[in-house]
C-alpha cells in the first residue's frame, strides 16, 4: 500500500533518540537532552501576551492564503533594517513552520529526475522533502579540516544540466558553519535558482549575518520564528520568493493549508517589531553555552576541530570510539540517560560524529558532560 514517495523517506533519527529518552524517563529515568535544536525557555512574554490577547479579540479565523498584512509587512521591514534588501509584502508567503514551506516549494520547482545540490553533512530532513517530490539530492562533500566550508568550486563541479536548485544553509545544521559574503556571492552567481535555508539567523556569534537576497533576486529563502525566538511550537515561519513564483506557491498552499494560524501569526508580529532585546539576550545566553559545549567536548575525549559560529549545534568527532554513530548514540542514551544524535542522520560523511545541541542550559550541559567522560574513558 505504501507508495514509492513515501517508501523513499528514512526516519529522523533524532525523533527517534528523543522518543527513546521519553520511554526513559517514563521508566523513571533522569535524561539529558543534548540532542534536539529547541532552546530550553520560554517564547519572550510579550510574545506570549500578544497571541494571548490574539485568541481572546477572536482572532482565530482564517486569514489571507498569504498570511495576514501585518506580518508580512514586519517580515520586509526585517530585511530592509538588517540586510538592507527591499522585499514587498507580496513575496512573502506565512507558513506553519519552514517545514511545509519546503514541501511546498520543492514540490513547486522541481520534477521527477531534476537534481538538487546540498552539502554533506546536511540538515537531516533535506533530502526528504527532495525525493518526496521525486526528484535527486546530489551531495558535496564538506570537511571539519575545511571548517566545514561549502565551497563554491566544489558545488560547480556538481552542476548538471538536470540541476535545478542549489541548497544552502547557513548557519548550518548541523556544523555550524556560516558562510562568507564571498561565498555566498559566488554560490549566487553559477546559475541554479538558490534555496536558503536562513532558520538560524539571529544565531551568529561571529560578525555580521549576511542573507542570500543580498546578491541575488533569483532566490527563496526560507526563516522563521523557531530558533531565534524560542517559538518551536508555534509553528510559524516563512517563504520570501520572486514575485512571480510566488502565486504559484500561494495556490498550493491555499489547497493544502489553506492558512496558517492567524493568532499565532499576531505572536510573530510582536516577535519581530517588539521581542528584537529579547532574541539579542537568547544568543548571548546561547554564546556562554556555546563555550561550555566546545570545552567540554574537548575535555571529555570527543574532536572539536572546527568550532562552529553559528546555530547551537557542535558536530564532535568520534571516530576513535565509533563508526557506527547511530548505535553509539543510542548506547550513550542507554548507559549515561544522555541523549545525543547519531552524525549517520546527517549524511554519509558525517559518520563517526555525534551532533551536541547547546540548548540546553549551562547546569546541563555539563551534567551530561560529566556522565559522558567515564563512559568514553571506558570505550577508549
Amino acid at each position: 500500500m505504501t507508495s514509492r514517495r513515501s517508501a523513499a523517506i528514512e526516519p529522523f533519527l533524532a525523533v527517534e533518540v528523543a522518543e527513546r529518552a521519553q520511554a526513559l524517563e517514563r521508566e523513571g529515568a533522569d535524561v539529558v537532552y543534548l540532542a534536539f535544536g529547541e532552546p530550553d525557555f520560554e517564547a519572550p512574554a510579550i510574545v506570549r501576551d500578544a497571541m494571548e490577547r490574539a485568541v481572546k479579540d477572536g482572532r482565530t479565523g482564517y486569514t489571507h492564503s498569504l498570511g495576514i498584512l501585518d506580518l508580512r509587512e514586519a517580515i520586509a521591514e526585517h530585511y530592509q533594517q538588517a540586510y538592507g534588501v527591499r522585499v514587498t509584502p507580496d513575496q512573502v508567503l506565512i507558513t506553519p513552520g519552514t517545514s511545509p514551506a519546503m514541501l511546498l516549494l520543492f514540490g513547486h520547482l522541481l520534477d521527477r529526475g531534476d537534481e538538487v545540490v546540498i552539502s554533506d553533512p546536511y540538515y537531516a530532513c533535506y533530502p526528504n522533502f527532495i525525493r518526496y517530490a521525486e526528484a535527486v539530492p546530489v551531495t558535496v562533500p564538506v570537511h571539519e579540516a575545511d571548517a566545514f566550508q561549502y565551497r563554491p568550486e566544489a558545488i560547480r563541479e556538481r552542476l548538471s544540466p538536470g540541476t535545478k536548485a542549489i541548497m544552502i544553509n547557513s548557519p548550518a545544521n548541523p556544523t555550524g558553519a556560516v558562510l562568507s559574503d564571498e561565498r555566498l556571492r559566488a554560490i549566487a552567481d553559477l546559475g541554479p535558482v538558490v534555496v536558503s535555508d536562513e532558520i538560524y539567523h539571529g544565531l551568529t556569534y561571529e560578525g555580521p549575518e549576511r542573507t542570500i537576497l543580498e546578491f541575488t533576486d533569483r532566490a527563496f529563502v526560507l526563516n522563521g520564528f523557531s530558533k531565534r525566538f524560542a517559538m518551536t511550537g508555534y509553528r510559524l515561519g516563512w517563504v520570501i520568493g520572486p514575485r512571480d513564483e510566488i502565486r504559484a506557491l500561494q495556490t498550493l498552499f491555499g489547497n493544502f493549508f489553506i492558512s496558517t494560524n492567524e493568532f499565532v501569526q499576531w505572536a510573530g508580529v510582536a516577535a519581530l517589531r517588539e521581542a528584537a532585546d529579547d532574541a539579542r539576550a537568547f544568543r548571548a545566553r546561547f554564546a556562554e553555552r556555546r563555550r561550555v559545549m566546545i570545552d567540554g567536548l574537548r575535555a571529555v575525549g570527543l574532536g572539536v576541530g572546527f568550532e562552529p559560529t553559528g546555530a547551537f549545534y557542535v558536530l564532535a568527532n568520534a571516530r576513535q570510539y565509533t563508526t557506527d554513530s547511530v548505535r553509539f548514540a543510542f548506547e550513550i542514551l542507554e548507559e549515561t540517560h544522555v541523549a545525543v544524535t547519531p552524525g549517520a542522520a546527517f549524511g554519509p560523511n558525517a559518520e563517526g560524529y555525534l551532533r551536541f545541541s547547546y540548548a540546553s542550559s549551562v547546569e546541563r550541559i555539563r551534567e551530561g558532560l560529566a556522565r559522558l567522560q567515564p563512559f568514553l574513558a571506558r570505550r577508549r
